[in-house]
């Protein structure tokens, strides 16, 4: 094996331009195939990052009617029969072995009636949270203060407003102390939160992923103590889950469903909570990019095929080439096995080498258009390790003609040419 690997290095170093030319579509295959790979991959991780977060493992479980968000602009519009998230409920979420932390917290989605001076705020969801809310969502804050205990039992008017409004509504001066009128009753704003790198509030869904760029969304917080003052009391909630990894995301937001599910009274048949699987979603974009995808690898798979022929072609000149030093060997007792082993080895190698240049040229290829277009790239070890073996077998298929071609030459008939 040691002296075909020798006598197949010498082969492809005596004949350099006919061998880099031969391995040109080898190389041009799996550099294609490398490529498109990691931008597949690249793409597939962002997906995941913009709709699920990175680490944050937050899965929403919305109350939804007739199959849609519930949306409460009034007090008649509050659905019968959906109690409040009790204590001991929220006690059996935190019981599930797939969750880390729960918040429950009513909301307004594009809420009016909120003044700053003579300036009304737009775009601003309303949402009353509890004490865990921050911590399982993964807001932090900029400045100021969270809520804390007393502002709950005592009632008190106070607020915490996302960076969006913040940076909108108070763009060059501090926020906090300002006071906001919320349906005619002055909340006083304690603090700024900005989200974390780990968490998109504004990204729950695939359309709102798809038109994430194009409507920004402002948050406002308030104590779910205080609620009622500015809206009703007893008001369905919505609940946000985190899950203990990414991988419990799924079973965590359906435990939690069929949880909530069974606080529902049985006559509100219209009404229920569902968890929004987020990974579904993404497998969904990514299913989605990938089949058109597939069919670029099978099109440069074509240039491996066309590399492929090369291969069987170079390999048929050199048999022919050397058919007197193939008949001379077998007249000194070579065996068929031997020589059939000597060009299946450089067939082989010629490509093998093809192979780890194209993965070289392939990731190159993928940083180039990640610099070019801003497309995410991925490197895949997995796949490059796969494209050289790859390279490898077009070898052995298409280096076994020709192998077998001399190694049953007549050794009178090879001697005899020169």
């Amino acid at each position: 094996m040691l002296e075909n690997l020798r006598l197949s290095f010498q082969s492809i170093w005596a004949h350099k331009m006919r061998s880099f030319l031969t391995m040109l579509g080898i190389i041009i295959g799996i550099a294609s195939i490398i490529a498109i790979v990691s931008t597949i991959m690249g793409t597939n991780e962002e997906i995941k990052n913009q709709l699920i977060g990175s680490g944050s493992n937050t899965v929403n479980i919305n109350l939804k009617q007739d199959g849609y968000d519930l949306s409460i602009y009034s007090s008649s519009e509050i659905p019968y029969g959906v109690p409040e998230v009790s204590d001991s409920v929220r006690s059996e979420i935190l019981a599930l072995d797939s969750v880390e932390n729960v918040t429950c917290f009513t909301e307004r989605e594009g809420a009016g009636d909120i003044y700053y001076l003579n300036e009304e705020f737009s775009s601003t969801t309303v949402r009353g949270v509890d004490t865990s809310y921050f911590d399982t969502t993964g807001y932090v804050l900029r400045s100021g203060r969270g809520f804390i205990e007393s502002d709950y039992t005592e009632f008190r008017t106070v607020a915490i407003i996302d960076s969006t409004l913040a940076d909108e509504y108070f763009p060059n001066e501090n926020a906090v102390g300002k006071t906001l009128e919320i349906s005619g009753t002055p909340f006083t704003i304690i603090g700024v939160v900005v989200e974390s790198d780990t968490y998109s509030a504004s990204i729950s869904t695939v359309s709102e992923y798809d038109s994430a760029s194009y409507s920004t969304v402002g948050y406002l917080f308030v104590p779910k103590a205080s609620w009622p003052i500015i809206y009703c009391f007893d008001e369905p909630e919505n609940v946000i889950v985190k899950a203990t990894s990414t991988d419990d995301m799924e079973e965590a937001g359906t435990e939690t469903e069929d949880i909530l599910n069974a606080m529902i009274s049985s006559s509100q048949s219209d009404v229920k909570y569902d968890a929004e699987n987020l990974l579904e979603q993404a497998r969904e974009l990514e299913d989605l990019g990938s089949a058109m995808n597939n069919q670029l690898i099978w099109i440069a798979s074509i240039s491996l095929l066309v590399g492929g022929i090369g291969v069987m072609n170079i390999m048929m000149v050199s048999v022919t080439e050397r058919t007197s030093e193939i008949g001379l060997k077998k007249a000194i007792g070579a065996r068929k096995r031997a020589i059939l082993g000597q060009f299946l080895t450089e067939s082989v190698v010629l490509t093998s080498i093809g192979g780890m240049l194209g993965v070289g040229a392939g990731i190159g290829m993928a940083y180039i258009i990640n610099k070019i277009s801003g497309v995410a790239v991925a490197i895949s070890v997995p796949a490059s390790v796969i494209a050289v073996l790859f390279s490898m077998l077009i070898g052995i298929v298409f280096g076994l003609m020709p192998s077998m071609k001399a190694a049953n030459l007549d050794p009178i008939e090879a001697l005899r040419r020169e």
